[in-house]
């Protein structure tokens, strides 16, 4: 059985509430759809606000610098109580450290002619070699002149 949805024409307000909600859900990281719908709005209506009332927009940019500022806090603080993988993230994603991607590859082999004489001869077919005659053929060409292939 289909139920109705009451339809209510709802007034889009940047209130003190809902930039809240807002900033909420942009520091937990969420982004687009997922972020107007855990506060409290269609992705529509969000989109419009964004549009209509900057304040949206950065209530949303507020929401993510503060939880960005928190995190790497955290992260920062444990690398200075001496947590090597939390000051390698540090290098590698603010500072761009990356490992180095080298191979070497030492190959040393002495062959001696002889070896190498002997190793070439065991590869060799036994066999009967003969001279051999190519067969010509005559053609005749469109001209009527013949030629020997």
């Amino acid at each position: 059985m289909f139920k109705s949805i009451p339809l209510s024409i709802r007034k889009l307000e940047a209130t003190e509430s809902r930039l809240q909600a807002i900033y909420d859900a942009a520091a937990l990281g969420l982004k687009g759809d997922s972020l107007a719908l855990a506060a409290g709005m269609l992705p529509q209506e969000y989109r419009q606000l964004c549009e209509f009332d900057p304040v949206a927009t950065m209530a949303e940019q507020k929401g993510r610098a503060d939880s960005e500022i928190e995190a790497s806090s955290h992260l920062r603080e444990a690398a200075r109580n001496g947590d090597a993988k939390a000051a390698l993230a540090i290098l590698q994603h603010v500072h761009g450290w990356t490992a180095k991607q080298e191979i070497s590859i030492d190959v040393y082999q002495k062959i001696s002619i002889t070896q190498a004489l002997e190793q070439a001869q065991s590869r060799v077919i036994d066999g009967l070699i003969t001279e051999q005659q190519p067969q010509t053929l005559s053609t005749k060409l469109t001209h009527g002149a013949t030629a020997d292939l």
